[in-house]
């Protein structure tokens, strides 16, 4: 089945929870060399935002929703732009048996006080660069390109970079096509119960460690 052929199908399966059409199990098919793939979101430093759901069918046709994810986590590094250096935290929630090909999620911006909704195709060399050892890491284990960074800024925008589990350095991933929804053009989120209360008691909406931060700053906060 083609990759536009299945977007429709993750849209069905994110709205009523239904399983894809052709989908296989996973007992259907191999795992990658290393085991699960993980992926992990993040924020610039005091720009916060929170996935609420995520949902992937990857190159085997696996179909997996995510409603308990892990943390969307700050990186106090990140200030004004992106950088190659972020490193994720622990994940327990966030993986999946293969790379995705079709990804959807839902995403709540503190900062922005919107909800957005994020669909990626990704192009099937994806799997190629998370198959090929990398080396070694600290422990003399083979290294591989096995995790998943999605950087969450401010107006919707959405970054992708490959995370090594050696020394090498994070490898920025284009996708096919990335398209980020919000307001009234929300479809598969837009019944997604948010996490974020945007009716702040905070004077201006915001907790004091952002107003301090974006204090003298013009929005969008950088350029991302």
């Amino acid at each position: 089945m083609k990759l536009k052929a299945l977007f429709p199908l993750l849209m069905l399966v994110i709205i009523s929870g239904c399983r894809a059409g052709e989908a296989q199990t996973p007992e259907d098919t191999d795992e990658m060399p290393y085991g699960e793939v993980g992926f992990a979101f993040f924020t610039p430093r005091a720009l916060p935002a929170v996935v609420t759901k995520a949902l992937i069918i990857d190159n085997e046709k696996v179909v997996s929703t995510f409603r308990t994810l892990d943390s969307t986590q700050s990186d106090p590094d990140v200030v004004g732009s992106w950088n190659n250096t972020t490193y994720g935290v622990g994940i327990q929630f966030n993986k999946a048996r293969h790379p995705p090909a079709l990804m959807l999620f839902c995403w709540d911006s503190v900062i922005d006080k919107k909800t957005y909704e994020t669909r990626i195709t990704f192009s099937p060399a994806l799997r190629e660069k998370m198959s090929v050892p990398t080396g070694r890491d600290r422990r003399g284990n083979t290294a591989w390109y096995k995790t998943l960074l999605f950087g969450l800024a401010p107006e919707g925008k959405v970054r992708i970079w490959l995370q090594n589990s050696g020394p090498a350095a994070n490898m920025p991933v284009e996708p096919v096509k990335i398209t980020t929804l919000s307001g009234d053009k929300l479809d598969a989120c837009k019944d997604v119960p948010s996490r974020i209360d945007f009716n702040y008691s905070i004077p201006d909406g915001y907790d004091h460690y952002i107003k301090d931060f974006i204090q003298g700053k013009k929005y969008p906060y950088g350029r991302w």
